[in-house]
């Protein structure tokens, strides 16, 4: 049976609790503010107004994967990177990444399941091997995903990927399926996870902020191209390693983004958000992603 965004939400409260004002998920995280700038690549690929070489201003968002705002930097966890461009015809459109490279479910239904699996407590000795049985191919996403979990020593230093495709139109209507990997310039040594016990309950936030003050952190934005028979529509699936990358441009993140989620402020970062030369694929997670947050916003802008 389809699950309804409102379904989603409060299977997410339950397990991380009803937080007012809080997203259900990556409830705690950063804003930041930068640019965006295409490569020449990227224009040969779309036709995309935001992939033809011009610098946009945009808004980042680095997170922690938990619905819990309190929930330690420490604590195994996906993180998230979140990007929204901003075009001079005042339209936007929306990249989000996150730490793992595959979803675990191929449907919105199977993730509320495993969401709630995790978090059962003692309970989740039998409800997680009943959901592996249900959702076998989750038994080979799972060990993938599970080193991408442990507490990085900075946001600045992971690898995001975006686990959607999306087609991607040229100027000659020529069409392509791609994903996308956004890739850290900055280099550094993986921390232990006592190590990051030891760094305290808010250190990625701390340190992200810190390194904002000595210059920008850049990341290079990559396109995985897929070629006719990998599957576009299923967010748990990899596609073949030698599949054709290119790099189609460059974020440089310059400092904290102060005015924006204040007030009645409300930033929704959201895959689905996308212009011409750009569209959506039938990937069911992504087609369900703008109405749970419809439903999430909903709730944090309630009185």
């Amino acid at each position: 049976m389809a699950i309804t965004p409102a379904q989603a939400i409060d299977s997410a409260n339950e397990v991380f609790g009803r937080h007012a004002g809080h997203r259900a998920l990556h409830a705690k995280g950063v804003l930041c503010k930068g640019t965006f700038t295409a490569s020449p690549q990227a224009s040969e690929l779309t036709r995309a107004a935001h992939m033809q070489g011009d610098e946009l201003p945009a808004t980042f968002r680095f997170s922690n994967g938990s619905g819990n705002p309190n929930h330690p930097d420490y604590a195994p966890d996906p993180r998230g990177l979140a990007v929204k461009m901003y075009l001079p015809d005042g339209s936007r459109t929306d990249i989000v990444a996150v730490s793992s490279p595959r979803f675990p479910t191929r449907t919105p239904e199977a993730f509320i399941e495993l969401v709630k699996a995790q978090g059962a407590g003692p309970a989740a000795a039998w409800k997680l091997p009943l959901f592996l049985a249900r959702h076998p191919e989750a038994i080979a996403v799972l060990p993938v995903v599970a080193p991408t979990l442990l507490p990085p020593a900075s946001y600045a230093l992971i690898r995001y990927f975006g686990i959607h495709a999306f087609k991607w139109t040229d100027a000659h209507r020529a069409e392509r399926y791609v994903r996308y990997t956004l890739l850290p310039e900055a280099k550094g040594a993986k921390i232990k996870p006592w190590e990051a016990r030891r760094r305290g309950a808010d250190y990625l936030q701390q340190e992200i902020r810190e390194r904002l003050l000595g210059g920008p952190v850049r990341f290079g934005l990559e396109v995985q191209i897929a070629t006719p028979g990998d599957p576009v529509d299923d967010p748990s699936a990899a596609w073949p390693k030698g599949r054709r990358r290119v790099r189609v441009g460059a974020f440089e993140i310059t400092g904290l983004e102060t005015e924006r989620e204040t007030g009645g402020d409300v930033l929704v970062f959201d895959p689905g958000r996308v212009i011409d030369g750009i569209d959506c694929s039938e990937d069911p997670v992504l087609r369900f992603r703008p109405r749970a947050y419809s439903e999430s916003v909903a709730r944090r802008t309630a009185g």
